[in-house]
């Protein structure tokens, strides 16, 4: 989280170099962020602090560079808005059921979301257009084409993914408590 500031910076004093360096640092937090999650369950190190920090962290970083990427012109308000709206009620959702002893896996979809959301949001953060060699030729790439589609397609999984997990909910529910009977058909 300490970094949230000094990719905004970046960010916001916008050039080639700074755009390349907020990008960098942006993935750099992404990848410690994955690692120390994967080490934290390898080694049998999770926290009750760091389920809560770690999820945290994530979203606060995600959010921070898609507010200042709208205010930068660099993504629609309407996209950050929905990636807002699913995060909110996914974490509502995983509220009440914790509160009701009710477990729902997070699903491929949502970490297909993640990863596709995180390179999208690099390539945004990297804004301008960069010469990539594909050995038969040279290409000139539109790092903030290609972040706003890669952010599209995340928009696509983020939305299924919510989905799902509201269906996983309602069953869990109904499956839970054996008063409660879906609506008739």
């Amino acid at each position: 989280m300490a970094a949230i500031p000094v990719i905004l910076w970046f960010t916001w004093y916008e050039s080639r170099l700074n755009s390349f360096i907020a990008a960098l640092l942006y993935a750099v937090v992404s990848a410690t962020d994955f690692l120390d999650g994967w080490l934290a369950r390898r080694k049998n190190l999770v926290t009750v602090i760091g389920k809560f920090l770690d999820p945290l962290a994530d979203k606060l970083v995600v959010m921070a560079a898609l507010i200042m990427l709208v205010h930068l012109g660099r993504v629609a308000a309407w996209v950050v808005i929905v990636i807002m709206a699913r995060e909110f009620i996914i974490n509502g959702l995983r509220t009440i059921a914790m509160s009701e002893g009710i477990v729902i896996a997070a699903g491929q979809e949502g970490k297909y979301k993640t990863a596709i959301q995180l390179v999208g949001i690099v390539f945004l953060l990297l804004h301008y257009k960069y010469p990539v060699d594909f050995v038969v030729a040279t290409v000139d790439v539109d790092a903030n084409a290609v972040g706003t589609d890669l952010l599209y397609l995340s928009l696509f999984f983020s939305v299924w993914s919510a989905w799902k997990y509201f269906a996983d909910f309602v069953k869990a529910v109904y499956r839970q408590d054996g008063a409660a009977q879906p609506p008739p058909r």
